[in-house]
């Protein structure tokens, strides 16, 4: 059997991401799991044309400490349940980020949210966690919207 002591979950604070939050914290009492909420900050850079603007850094800043007090608000309210949790901001491709988080935290298990992109949405957006499933080292639960 899978021994879970910690569990990742990202967020992009959608309800998706929140009934994944929900199914984890499931999980976390009924195997004395701690939880990593994880957000992933992936906004673009410029583009060298002569028409591009530059994204200012104090953007970047801005958007990192509304996910960074948004993480700490779903901390302190698994806090009050009872449950164990610690956050964790991280940048870049999404998918990419959320692996590489999972693995240096040493999490057990991913449980993340998806959207059910289908069709030409899904060719052209793809997919974070069908990503995720491909290059976790450890196991993906994924939580249909």
């Amino acid at each position: 059997m899978l021994e879970i002591h910690k569990i990742l979950v990202p967020t992009d604070f959608s309800e998706d991401a929140r009934r994944a939050l929900d199914h984890a914290a499931d999980l976390a009492r009924v195997h004395g799991a701690s939880l990593i909420l994880h957000h992933s900050c992936e906004l673009p850079v410029a583009v060298s044309t002569p028409w591009a603007y530059e994204i200012p850094p104090q953007l970047h800043d801005q958007v990192r400490q509304e996910a960074s007090r948004r993480l700490e608000a779903l901390r302190e309210e698994l806090g009050a349940a009872g449950l164990e949790a610690t956050t964790s901001l991280g940048a870049g491709p999404a998918s990419i980020d959320i692996v590489d988080s999972a693995g240096a935290a040493g999490a057990d298990l991913i449980v993340m949210g998806t959207r059910g992109n289908t069709g030409i949405k899904h060719v052209l957006l793809g997919s974070v966690a069908e990503r995720v499933i491909r290059h976790a080292a450890c196991p993906v639960l994924t939580v249909k919207a």
